[in-house]
Protein backbone atom coordinates (compact mmCIF):
# COMPACT_ATOMS: atom_id res chain seq x y z
CA UNK A 1 0.00 0.00 0.00
CA UNK A 2 2.99 2.07 0.82
CA UNK A 3 4.26 2.20 -3.05
CA UNK A 4 0.74 2.07 -3.89
CA UNK A 5 0.97 6.10 -2.26
CA UNK A 6 4.44 7.08 -3.48
CA UNK A 7 3.14 6.25 -7.14
CA UNK A 8 0.10 8.99 -7.25
CA UNK A 9 0.12 12.05 -8.83
CA UNK A 10 -0.30 15.51 -6.54
CA UNK A 11 -3.70 15.28 -8.56
CA UNK A 12 -5.19 12.00 -7.44
CA UNK A 13 -3.71 12.78 -3.58
CA UNK A 14 -6.40 15.87 -3.79
CA UNK A 15 -8.68 14.02 -4.89
CA UNK A 16 -8.41 10.82 -2.35
CA UNK A 17 -7.98 13.38 0.60
CA UNK A 18 -11.54 15.38 -0.66
CA UNK A 19 -13.19 12.21 -0.98
CA UNK A 20 -11.96 10.65 2.48
CA UNK A 21 -12.80 13.98 4.28
CA UNK A 22 -16.11 13.96 2.97
CA UNK A 23 -16.15 17.24 0.66
CA UNK A 24 -17.63 15.46 -2.02
CA UNK A 25 -19.61 12.14 -2.72
CA UNK A 26 -18.27 11.43 -5.92
CA UNK A 27 -16.45 13.56 -8.26
CA UNK A 28 -16.99 15.52 -11.66
CA UNK A 29 -14.26 16.48 -14.09
CA UNK A 30 -14.73 18.31 -17.21
CA UNK A 31 -12.64 18.99 -20.63
CA UNK A 32 -13.77 22.56 -21.38
CA UNK A 33 -12.25 23.36 -24.86
CA UNK A 34 -12.91 26.46 -26.92
CA UNK A 35 -14.10 26.04 -30.17
CA UNK A 36 -11.64 27.74 -32.05
CA UNK A 37 -9.15 25.45 -33.52
CA UNK A 38 -8.41 22.05 -33.64
CA UNK A 39 -6.96 20.60 -30.81
CA UNK A 40 -3.44 19.33 -30.23
CA UNK A 41 -1.32 16.98 -28.44
CA UNK A 42 -0.87 18.98 -25.34
CA UNK A 43 -4.88 18.75 -25.07
CA UNK A 44 -4.60 14.89 -25.49
CA UNK A 45 -3.02 15.10 -21.72
CA UNK A 46 -6.10 17.07 -20.41
CA UNK A 47 -8.68 14.85 -21.83
CA UNK A 48 -7.12 12.05 -20.83
CA UNK A 49 -6.01 13.24 -17.39
CA UNK A 50 -10.00 14.56 -16.79
CA UNK A 51 -11.41 11.34 -18.17
CA UNK A 52 -9.01 9.04 -16.87
CA UNK A 53 -10.00 10.43 -12.99
CA UNK A 54 -13.18 10.08 -13.66
CA UNK A 55 -12.93 6.79 -14.41
CA UNK A 56 -10.63 6.22 -11.63
CA UNK A 57 -12.62 7.32 -9.04
CA UNK A 58 -16.06 6.40 -10.93
CA UNK A 59 -17.13 9.74 -10.94
CA UNK A 60 -18.74 11.87 -13.61
CA UNK A 61 -17.26 13.51 -17.18
CA UNK A 62 -18.50 16.99 -18.45
CA UNK A 63 -17.94 17.16 -22.28
CA UNK A 64 -18.10 21.20 -22.33
CA UNK A 65 -17.61 23.63 -25.02
CA UNK A 66 -16.43 27.09 -23.46
CA UNK A 67 -18.17 28.97 -26.25
CA UNK A 68 -18.04 33.19 -24.95
CA UNK A 69 -16.21 34.48 -27.75
CA UNK A 70 -18.37 33.97 -31.16
CA UNK A 71 -15.72 36.29 -32.66
CA UNK A 72 -13.33 33.10 -33.42
CA UNK A 73 -15.71 29.86 -33.00
CA UNK A 74 -17.05 28.26 -35.28
CA UNK A 75 -19.12 24.62 -35.48
CA UNK A 76 -16.46 23.11 -37.77
CA UNK A 77 -13.88 23.33 -34.53
CA UNK A 78 -16.85 21.91 -32.51
CA UNK A 79 -17.07 18.83 -34.81
CA UNK A 80 -13.62 18.33 -35.00
CA UNK A 81 -12.81 18.65 -31.40
CA UNK A 82 -15.91 16.21 -30.63
CA UNK A 83 -14.46 13.47 -33.37
CA UNK A 84 -10.76 14.26 -31.47
CA UNK A 85 -11.93 13.30 -27.75
CA UNK A 86 -14.45 10.15 -29.04
CA UNK A 87 -11.59 8.91 -30.93
CA UNK A 88 -9.35 9.27 -27.90
CA UNK A 89 -11.67 7.22 -26.25
CA UNK A 90 -13.09 9.39 -23.37
CA UNK A 91 -16.95 9.26 -23.38
CA UNK A 92 -19.07 11.74 -22.36
CA UNK A 93 -22.37 9.85 -22.67
CA UNK A 94 -25.07 12.45 -22.47
CA UNK A 95 -22.96 15.20 -20.57
CA UNK A 96 -22.52 17.11 -23.31
CA UNK A 97 -22.83 21.06 -22.47
CA UNK A 98 -22.17 24.43 -23.96
CA UNK A 99 -21.13 27.59 -21.74
CA UNK A 100 -23.74 29.60 -24.51
CA UNK A 101 -26.44 27.20 -22.70
CA UNK A 102 -25.77 29.09 -19.24
CA UNK A 103 -25.60 32.94 -21.08
CA UNK A 104 -29.39 33.51 -19.47
CA UNK A 105 -28.32 32.31 -15.72
CA UNK A 106 -24.43 34.02 -15.74
CA UNK A 107 -26.93 37.29 -16.60
CA UNK A 108 -28.55 37.07 -13.67
CA UNK A 109 -25.31 36.23 -11.72
CA UNK A 110 -23.92 39.51 -12.97
CA UNK A 111 -26.89 40.92 -11.39
CA UNK A 112 -26.63 39.71 -8.18
CA UNK A 113 -23.03 41.08 -8.33
CA UNK A 114 -24.44 44.62 -8.91
CA UNK A 115 -26.89 43.95 -6.43
CA UNK A 116 -24.48 42.96 -3.97
CA UNK A 117 -22.24 46.16 -4.92
CA UNK A 118 -19.47 43.80 -6.37
CA UNK A 119 -19.76 44.62 -9.90
CA UNK A 120 -20.55 47.99 -11.65
CA UNK A 121 -20.43 49.65 -15.26
CA UNK A 122 -17.26 51.63 -16.25
CA UNK A 123 -16.89 53.74 -19.22
CA UNK A 124 -13.41 53.96 -19.38
CA UNK A 125 -12.01 52.82 -22.58
CA UNK A 126 -9.69 49.63 -23.09
CA UNK A 127 -6.31 52.14 -22.83
CA UNK A 128 -7.86 53.75 -19.86
CA UNK A 129 -8.58 50.29 -18.38
CA UNK A 130 -5.02 49.30 -18.81
CA UNK A 131 -3.66 52.90 -17.76
CA UNK A 132 -5.81 52.38 -14.46
CA UNK A 133 -4.50 49.05 -13.90
CA UNK A 134 -1.37 49.25 -12.74
CA UNK A 135 2.00 47.29 -13.20
CA UNK A 136 3.22 43.90 -11.31
CA UNK A 137 5.25 46.58 -9.03
CA UNK A 138 2.76 49.59 -8.79
CA UNK A 139 -0.91 49.35 -7.44
CA UNK A 140 -3.53 50.21 -9.82
CA UNK A 141 -6.35 53.31 -9.03
CA UNK A 142 -9.70 53.18 -8.75
CA UNK A 143 -12.09 53.89 -11.92
CA UNK A 144 -13.98 57.24 -11.67
CA UNK A 145 -16.84 54.53 -12.44
CA UNK A 146 -16.43 52.39 -9.56
CA UNK A 147 -18.64 54.71 -6.80
CA UNK A 148 -22.03 54.59 -8.71
CA UNK A 149 -25.05 53.35 -7.08
CA UNK A 150 -26.78 50.43 -7.34
CA UNK A 151 -29.46 51.56 -9.43
CA UNK A 152 -27.87 53.30 -12.30
CA UNK A 153 -25.59 49.88 -12.40
CA UNK A 154 -28.30 47.94 -12.90
CA UNK A 155 -29.69 50.16 -15.56
CA UNK A 156 -26.70 50.08 -17.66
CA UNK A 157 -25.87 47.18 -17.47
CA UNK A 158 -29.59 46.29 -18.69
CA UNK A 159 -28.85 49.44 -21.69
CA UNK A 160 -25.55 47.23 -22.46
CA UNK A 161 -27.82 43.84 -22.71
CA UNK A 162 -30.20 45.95 -24.95
CA UNK A 163 -27.99 46.85 -27.49
CA UNK A 164 -27.92 50.52 -26.34
CA UNK A 165 -23.95 51.04 -26.71
CA UNK A 166 -21.13 50.46 -29.25
CA UNK A 167 -18.12 47.65 -28.83
CA UNK A 168 -15.74 48.49 -26.56
CA UNK A 169 -18.21 52.05 -25.33
CA UNK A 170 -19.13 50.33 -21.58
CA UNK A 171 -17.95 47.00 -19.43
CA UNK A 172 -19.25 45.46 -16.61
CA UNK A 173 -16.00 44.69 -14.28
CA UNK A 174 -16.30 43.43 -10.65
CA UNK A 175 -15.10 45.26 -7.65
CA UNK A 176 -12.67 43.88 -5.87
CA UNK A 177 -9.31 45.79 -5.12
CA UNK A 178 -7.15 47.66 -7.49
CA UNK A 179 -4.55 47.74 -5.25
CA UNK A 180 -4.49 43.50 -4.91
CA UNK A 181 -0.78 42.47 -5.53
CA UNK A 182 -2.23 39.88 -8.02
CA UNK A 183 -3.04 42.01 -11.50
CA UNK A 184 -6.06 39.87 -12.02
CA UNK A 185 -8.28 41.02 -8.86
CA UNK A 186 -7.61 44.78 -10.10
CA UNK A 187 -11.88 44.93 -11.00
CA UNK A 188 -11.26 42.29 -13.94
CA UNK A 189 -13.68 42.88 -16.59
CA UNK A 190 -16.48 40.37 -16.60
CA UNK A 191 -18.94 41.24 -19.28
CA UNK A 192 -18.30 42.94 -22.53
CA UNK A 193 -20.00 44.52 -25.27
CA UNK A 194 -19.69 42.46 -28.50
CA UNK A 195 -22.62 42.92 -31.59
CA UNK A 196 -21.62 39.71 -33.05
CA UNK A 197 -23.15 36.86 -34.34
CA UNK A 198 -22.87 33.45 -32.15
CA UNK A 199 -22.66 30.04 -33.63
CA UNK A 200 -25.66 28.86 -31.39
CA UNK A 201 -27.69 31.53 -29.95
CA UNK A 202 -27.56 33.66 -32.97
CA UNK A 203 -28.30 37.16 -32.36
CA UNK A 204 -30.16 36.68 -28.74
CA UNK A 205 -27.42 38.01 -27.28
CA UNK A 206 -24.78 41.49 -27.52
CA UNK A 207 -22.75 41.17 -24.39
CA UNK A 208 -20.99 38.45 -23.64
CA UNK A 209 -18.97 37.06 -20.37
CA UNK A 210 -15.38 37.26 -19.82
CA UNK A 211 -13.80 33.67 -19.97
CA UNK A 212 -12.61 34.10 -16.16
CA UNK A 213 -16.50 35.32 -14.99
CA UNK A 214 -18.08 32.26 -16.91
CA UNK A 215 -15.73 29.57 -16.48
CA UNK A 216 -16.20 29.15 -12.39
CA UNK A 217 -20.06 29.85 -13.31
CA UNK A 218 -20.06 26.96 -15.68
CA UNK A 219 -18.42 24.51 -13.54
CA UNK A 220 -20.53 25.14 -10.28
CA UNK A 221 -24.07 25.12 -12.42
CA UNK A 222 -22.29 21.88 -13.46
CA UNK A 223 -21.55 20.10 -10.34
CA UNK A 224 -17.63 19.83 -11.15
CA UNK A 225 -15.58 19.68 -8.23
CA UNK A 226 -12.21 19.34 -9.28
CA UNK A 227 -11.50 21.93 -12.32
CA UNK A 228 -8.29 20.95 -13.63
CA UNK A 229 -6.55 23.50 -15.53
CA UNK A 230 -2.60 23.90 -16.78
CA UNK A 231 -0.53 26.24 -14.97
CA UNK A 232 -1.29 29.59 -16.58
CA UNK A 233 -4.38 29.53 -14.89
CA UNK A 234 -2.77 29.33 -11.21
CA UNK A 235 -2.72 33.29 -10.90
CA UNK A 236 -6.29 33.41 -11.78
CA UNK A 237 -7.80 31.21 -8.96
CA UNK A 238 -8.19 33.63 -6.56
CA UNK A 239 -10.33 35.15 -9.57
CA UNK A 240 -12.01 31.84 -9.57
CA UNK A 241 -12.50 31.30 -5.51
CA UNK A 242 -14.14 34.74 -5.96
CA UNK A 243 -16.02 34.33 -8.72
CA UNK A 244 -17.77 30.92 -7.10
CA UNK A 245 -17.90 32.54 -3.47
CA UNK A 246 -19.92 36.02 -4.52
CA UNK A 247 -22.16 33.89 -6.67
CA UNK A 248 -23.02 31.99 -3.73
CA UNK A 249 -22.74 28.51 -4.99
CA UNK A 250 -23.62 26.02 -2.12
CA UNK A 251 -21.15 23.48 -3.56
CA UNK A 252 -18.49 25.61 -5.31
CA UNK A 253 -15.80 23.03 -7.51
CA UNK A 254 -11.86 23.30 -6.88
CA UNK A 255 -9.65 24.79 -9.20
CA UNK A 256 -5.97 22.41 -9.33
CA UNK A 257 -3.15 23.52 -11.56
CA UNK A 258 -0.94 20.96 -13.47
CA UNK A 259 2.10 21.57 -16.00
CA UNK A 260 1.13 22.01 -19.77
CA UNK A 261 2.78 18.93 -22.18
CA UNK A 262 4.99 20.48 -23.83
CA UNK A 263 6.57 18.93 -27.38
CA UNK A 264 10.25 19.79 -28.84
CA UNK A 265 10.38 21.28 -32.09
CA UNK A 266 6.71 21.51 -33.17
CA UNK A 267 3.98 24.22 -34.21
CA UNK A 268 1.12 24.36 -32.09
CA UNK A 269 -0.03 27.66 -31.72
CA UNK A 270 -3.18 28.36 -33.60
CA UNK A 271 -1.94 31.43 -35.35
CA UNK A 272 0.89 30.05 -36.71
CA UNK A 273 -0.94 26.40 -37.93
CA UNK A 274 -3.59 29.09 -39.30
CA UNK A 275 -0.79 30.87 -41.64
CA UNK A 276 0.28 27.56 -42.83
CA UNK A 277 -2.87 26.43 -43.98
CA UNK A 278 -3.84 29.70 -45.26
CA UNK A 279 -0.04 30.17 -47.34
CA UNK A 280 -0.68 26.95 -48.54
CA UNK A 281 2.78 25.25 -46.95
CA UNK A 282 0.64 22.29 -45.39
CA UNK A 283 -2.90 21.03 -46.69
CA UNK A 284 -4.77 21.78 -43.61
CA UNK A 285 -5.27 21.34 -39.93
CA UNK A 286 -5.27 17.77 -39.98
CA UNK A 287 -1.32 17.49 -42.66
CA UNK A 288 0.33 14.91 -41.09
CA UNK A 289 3.28 17.33 -40.29
CA UNK A 290 1.54 18.78 -37.62
CA UNK A 291 0.41 18.07 -34.25
CA UNK A 292 -3.34 18.44 -33.80
CA UNK A 293 -4.69 15.08 -32.94
CA UNK A 294 -6.90 15.15 -36.49
CA UNK A 295 -3.20 15.46 -37.72
CA UNK A 296 -1.67 12.97 -35.58
CA UNK A 297 -4.61 10.09 -35.88
CA UNK A 298 -4.48 11.16 -40.40
CA UNK A 299 -0.25 10.18 -39.95
CA UNK A 300 -1.46 6.74 -38.27
CA UNK A 301 -1.11 7.48 -34.77
CA UNK A 302 -3.06 5.30 -32.55
CA UNK A 303 -4.91 6.09 -29.40
CA UNK A 304 -3.01 3.08 -27.56
CA UNK A 305 0.14 5.31 -28.74
CA UNK A 306 -0.89 8.86 -27.04
CA UNK A 307 -1.98 7.54 -23.87
CA UNK A 308 1.41 5.76 -23.87
CA UNK A 309 2.84 8.93 -24.80
CA UNK A 310 0.84 11.02 -22.35
CA UNK A 311 1.54 8.56 -19.09
CA UNK A 312 5.26 8.46 -19.55
CA UNK A 313 5.01 12.32 -19.34
CA UNK A 314 3.13 11.83 -16.16
CA UNK A 315 1.73 14.78 -14.14
CA UNK A 316 3.28 17.70 -12.14
CA UNK A 317 3.76 21.25 -11.42
CA UNK A 318 6.50 22.08 -13.21
CA UNK A 319 6.95 22.73 -16.26
CA UNK A 320 9.50 20.59 -18.66
CA UNK A 321 9.50 19.13 -22.57
CA UNK A 322 9.31 15.95 -23.97
CA UNK A 323 11.12 15.02 -26.65
CA UNK A 324 9.08 14.27 -30.21
CA UNK A 325 11.53 10.65 -30.58
CA UNK A 326 9.08 9.58 -27.37
CA UNK A 327 6.19 9.77 -28.91
CA UNK A 328 7.76 8.11 -32.26
CA UNK A 329 8.65 5.81 -29.65
CA UNK A 330 5.19 5.08 -28.48
CA UNK A 331 4.02 4.55 -31.77
CA UNK A 332 6.67 2.08 -32.61
CA UNK A 333 6.22 0.12 -29.03
CA UNK A 334 2.13 -0.16 -30.10
CA UNK A 335 2.07 -1.16 -33.84
CA UNK A 336 4.97 -3.53 -33.30
CA UNK A 337 2.78 -6.15 -32.57
CA UNK A 338 -0.38 -5.11 -34.42
CA UNK A 339 0.61 -4.44 -37.59
CA UNK A 340 1.07 -6.69 -40.49
CA UNK A 341 4.40 -6.84 -41.67
CA UNK A 342 4.28 -6.60 -45.86
CA UNK A 343 6.53 -5.71 -48.39
CA UNK A 344 6.83 -2.60 -50.45
CA UNK A 345 9.22 -1.38 -52.66
CA UNK A 346 9.89 2.29 -52.07
CA UNK A 347 12.68 3.02 -55.06
CA UNK A 348 12.30 0.50 -57.38
CA UNK A 349 14.74 -1.59 -59.52
CA UNK A 350 13.85 -4.87 -61.65
CA UNK A 351 15.37 -8.44 -60.80
CA UNK A 352 15.29 -10.93 -63.01
CA UNK A 353 15.89 -14.52 -62.15
CA UNK A 354 17.10 -16.02 -65.43
CA UNK A 355 16.93 -19.50 -64.61
CA UNK A 356 13.40 -19.32 -63.19
CA UNK A 357 10.31 -20.86 -65.51
CA UNK A 358 8.86 -18.22 -67.45
CA UNK A 359 5.43 -17.24 -66.92
CA UNK A 360 5.40 -19.03 -64.16
CA UNK A 361 4.00 -17.52 -60.64
CA UNK A 362 3.73 -19.40 -57.40
CA UNK A 363 2.47 -18.69 -54.41
CA UNK A 364 4.75 -18.66 -51.04
CA UNK A 365 3.65 -18.38 -47.36
CA UNK A 366 4.95 -15.15 -45.61
CA UNK A 367 4.17 -14.79 -41.85
CA UNK A 368 2.47 -11.81 -41.15
CA UNK A 369 4.18 -10.80 -37.97
CA UNK A 370 7.10 -13.06 -36.11
CA UNK A 371 6.39 -10.93 -32.94
CA UNK A 372 2.84 -12.38 -32.80
CA UNK A 373 1.75 -15.69 -34.28
CA UNK A 374 -2.02 -14.55 -33.95
CA UNK A 375 -1.99 -12.51 -36.96
CA UNK A 376 -1.35 -15.65 -39.64
CA UNK A 377 0.33 -15.74 -42.40
CA UNK A 378 -0.34 -15.03 -45.99
CA UNK A 379 -0.05 -16.13 -49.57
CA UNK A 380 2.75 -13.90 -51.77
CA UNK A 381 3.05 -14.44 -55.43
CA UNK A 382 7.04 -14.84 -56.54
CA UNK A 383 7.69 -15.02 -60.25
CA UNK A 384 10.86 -14.56 -62.75
CA UNK A 385 10.43 -10.71 -62.44
CA UNK A 386 10.46 -9.07 -59.17
CA UNK A 387 10.87 -5.75 -57.70
CA UNK A 388 14.13 -4.52 -55.15
CA UNK A 389 15.24 -1.51 -53.21
CA UNK A 390 17.60 -0.07 -55.21
CA UNK A 391 20.17 0.25 -52.26
CA UNK A 392 20.47 -3.10 -52.22
CA UNK A 393 22.36 -3.36 -55.33
CA UNK A 394 25.76 -2.52 -55.73
CA UNK A 395 28.11 -2.70 -58.75
CA UNK A 396 31.25 -1.91 -56.67
CA UNK A 397 30.37 -2.47 -53.08
CA UNK A 398 32.41 -1.59 -49.58
CA UNK A 399 33.09 -3.96 -46.95
CA UNK A 400 30.92 -5.21 -44.71
CA UNK A 401 28.39 -4.90 -47.74
CA UNK A 402 26.23 -8.00 -47.69
CA UNK A 403 23.04 -7.47 -50.22
CA UNK A 404 23.47 -8.04 -54.25
CA UNK A 405 26.31 -7.50 -55.48
CA UNK A 406 28.01 -9.56 -58.77
CA UNK A 407 28.71 -12.81 -57.41
CA UNK A 408 27.07 -12.44 -54.23
CA UNK A 409 24.75 -14.93 -52.81
CA UNK A 410 21.49 -13.51 -50.75
CA UNK A 411 18.15 -14.54 -49.54
CA UNK A 412 15.01 -13.54 -50.70
CA UNK A 413 13.05 -12.98 -47.48
CA UNK A 414 10.59 -16.23 -47.68
CA UNK A 415 11.38 -17.12 -50.96
CA UNK A 416 15.01 -18.73 -52.40
CA UNK A 417 18.57 -17.89 -52.31
CA UNK A 418 20.17 -15.54 -55.45
CA UNK A 419 22.86 -15.04 -56.76
CA UNK A 420 23.92 -11.93 -58.84
CA UNK A 421 25.13 -12.39 -61.98
CA UNK A 422 25.71 -8.63 -63.25
CA UNK A 423 23.21 -5.69 -64.49
CA UNK A 424 22.27 -3.64 -67.49
CA UNK A 425 22.00 0.14 -67.35
CA UNK A 426 20.69 3.30 -69.64
CA UNK A 427 22.83 5.51 -71.92
CA UNK A 428 23.46 7.58 -68.74
CA UNK A 429 24.67 4.66 -66.48
CA UNK A 430 21.77 4.47 -65.01
CA UNK A 431 21.29 0.61 -63.22
CA UNK A 432 18.15 -0.43 -64.87
CA UNK A 433 18.09 -4.20 -64.66
CA UNK A 434 19.46 -7.13 -62.07
CA UNK A 435 20.16 -10.26 -63.27
CA UNK A 436 20.58 -13.63 -60.80
CA UNK A 437 19.80 -17.05 -60.74
CA UNK A 438 18.24 -18.82 -58.18
CA UNK A 439 18.62 -22.29 -56.13
CA UNK A 440 15.04 -24.46 -56.11
CA UNK A 441 16.22 -25.90 -53.48
CA UNK A 442 16.51 -23.35 -50.99
CA UNK A 443 12.54 -22.74 -51.22
CA UNK A 444 11.70 -21.07 -48.04
CA UNK A 445 14.78 -19.47 -47.26
CA UNK A 446 17.43 -22.15 -45.87
CA UNK A 447 19.49 -24.40 -48.23
CA UNK A 448 19.59 -28.26 -47.46
CA UNK A 449 23.26 -28.53 -47.36
CA UNK A 450 23.70 -26.03 -44.51
CA UNK A 451 25.05 -23.15 -46.32
CA UNK A 452 24.41 -19.30 -45.07
CA UNK A 453 23.79 -16.45 -46.45
CA UNK A 454 24.43 -12.87 -44.62
CA UNK A 455 21.86 -10.74 -46.50
CA UNK A 456 18.54 -10.86 -46.73
CA UNK A 457 16.24 -8.79 -49.10
CA UNK A 458 12.40 -8.16 -49.10
CA UNK A 459 10.98 -7.89 -52.70
CA UNK A 460 7.63 -7.75 -54.76
CA UNK A 461 6.46 -10.29 -57.93
CA UNK A 462 6.71 -7.40 -60.71
CA UNK A 463 3.46 -9.27 -62.53
CA UNK A 464 0.40 -8.98 -59.40
CA UNK A 465 2.44 -5.58 -57.89
CA UNK A 466 0.35 -2.42 -57.32
CA UNK A 467 1.15 0.69 -57.67
CA UNK A 468 1.24 3.18 -54.92
CA UNK A 469 2.38 7.05 -53.77
CA UNK A 470 3.96 6.94 -50.49
CA UNK A 471 4.55 10.00 -48.59
CA UNK A 472 7.51 10.60 -45.76
CA UNK A 473 7.60 13.03 -43.20
CA UNK A 474 10.16 14.63 -41.43
CA UNK A 475 9.63 17.49 -38.71
CA UNK A 476 8.24 20.63 -40.08
CA UNK A 477 10.54 22.59 -38.45
CA UNK A 478 14.77 22.27 -38.74
CA UNK A 479 15.33 21.26 -35.90
CA UNK A 480 18.72 22.05 -35.58
CA UNK A 481 18.08 25.62 -35.41
CA UNK A 482 14.77 25.49 -33.31
CA UNK A 483 10.95 26.82 -34.39
CA UNK A 484 11.28 30.34 -34.50
CA UNK A 485 13.59 32.65 -36.46
CA UNK A 486 14.71 36.02 -35.29
CA UNK A 487 12.05 37.81 -36.86
CA UNK A 488 9.82 35.48 -35.35
CA UNK A 489 8.70 33.61 -38.17
CA UNK A 490 8.69 29.67 -38.32
CA UNK A 491 12.06 28.06 -39.00
CA UNK A 492 10.38 25.42 -41.81
CA UNK A 493 12.39 22.45 -42.94
CA UNK A 494 12.18 22.60 -46.37
CA UNK A 495 12.17 18.67 -46.50
CA UNK A 496 9.39 17.91 -44.19
CA UNK A 497 7.44 16.09 -47.06
CA UNK A 498 9.05 13.88 -49.54
CA UNK A 499 6.02 11.96 -51.88
CA UNK A 500 7.73 9.25 -53.73
CA UNK A 501 5.61 8.09 -56.42
CA UNK A 502 4.95 4.49 -58.25
CA UNK A 503 6.28 2.45 -55.43
CA UNK A 504 5.10 -1.36 -55.51
CA UNK A 505 3.71 -3.37 -53.01
CA UNK A 506 2.73 -6.88 -53.32
CA UNK A 507 -1.16 -7.37 -53.89
CA UNK A 508 -2.02 -8.33 -50.22
CA UNK A 509 -2.71 -4.45 -49.94
CA UNK A 510 -5.43 -5.04 -52.08
CA UNK A 511 -8.81 -3.56 -49.96
CA UNK A 512 -6.96 -1.11 -47.53
CA UNK A 513 -8.96 0.94 -45.58
CA UNK A 514 -8.17 4.38 -44.75
CA UNK A 515 -6.27 3.87 -41.26
CA UNK A 516 -5.05 0.75 -41.50
CA UNK A 517 -1.62 0.71 -40.24
CA UNK A 518 1.28 -1.97 -41.82
CA UNK A 519 4.86 -2.38 -41.11
CA UNK A 520 7.05 -1.93 -44.44
CA UNK A 521 8.96 -3.99 -44.02
CA UNK A 522 12.65 -2.14 -43.78
CA UNK A 523 10.86 0.80 -44.62
CA UNK A 524 8.98 2.02 -41.50
CA UNK A 525 5.50 1.81 -40.21
CA UNK A 526 2.88 3.23 -43.05
CA UNK A 527 -0.87 3.85 -42.64
CA UNK A 528 -3.37 4.59 -45.16
CA UNK A 529 -4.14 8.45 -45.79
CA UNK A 530 -7.80 9.30 -44.76
CA UNK A 531 -7.75 12.37 -47.14
CA UNK A 532 -6.00 11.19 -50.40
CA UNK A 533 -6.27 7.41 -51.33
CA UNK A 534 -8.69 6.05 -52.86
CA UNK A 535 -9.17 2.02 -54.07
CA UNK A 536 -7.66 2.48 -56.94
CA UNK A 537 -4.92 5.25 -56.26
CA UNK A 538 -3.50 4.15 -52.51
CA UNK A 539 -1.86 6.81 -50.67
CA UNK A 540 0.31 6.09 -47.38
CA UNK A 541 1.52 8.16 -44.75
CA UNK A 542 5.26 6.90 -43.19
CA UNK A 543 4.04 6.98 -39.36
CA UNK A 544 7.44 7.02 -38.15
CA UNK A 545 10.81 4.80 -39.37
CA UNK A 546 12.19 1.44 -37.81
CA UNK A 547 15.26 3.30 -36.17
CA UNK A 548 14.70 5.09 -33.01
CA UNK A 549 17.00 7.39 -31.01
CA UNK A 550 14.84 7.35 -27.64
CA UNK A 551 15.52 5.13 -25.13
CA UNK A 552 12.96 4.41 -22.28
CA UNK A 553 14.65 5.93 -19.22
CA UNK A 554 15.39 3.02 -16.38
CA UNK A 555 13.11 3.04 -13.84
Amino acid sequence: MENETVSKNFIEQIIEKDLAEGKYKEICTRFPPEPNGYLHIGHAKSILLNYGLAQKYHGKFNMRFDDTNPTKEKVEFVESIKADIKWLGADWEDRLYFASDYFGKMYEYAIKLIKKGKAYVCDLSPEEIREYRGTLTEPGKNSPYRDRSVEENLELFENMKNGKYQDGEKVLRAKIDMASPNINMRDPIIYRVAHMTHHRTGDTWCIYPMYDFAHPIEDAIEGVTHSICTLEFEDHRPLYDWVVKECEFEFPPKQIEFAKLYLTNVVTGKRYIKRLVEEGIVDGWDDPRLVSIAALRRRGFTPESIKMFVDLCGVSKAQSSADYAMLEYCIREDLKTKAPRMMAILHPVKLVIDNYPEGQVEYLTAPNNLENEALGSREVPFGKELYIEAEDFMEEPPKKYFRLFPGNEVRLMNAYFVTCTGCEKDENGNITVIHATYDPETKGGNAPDGRKVKGTIHWVNASTAIKAECRLYENIIDESKGVYNEDGSLNLNPNSLTIVKDCYLEPNFKGAKAYDSFQFVRNGFFCVDSKDSTDKNLVFNRIVSLKSSFKLPKA
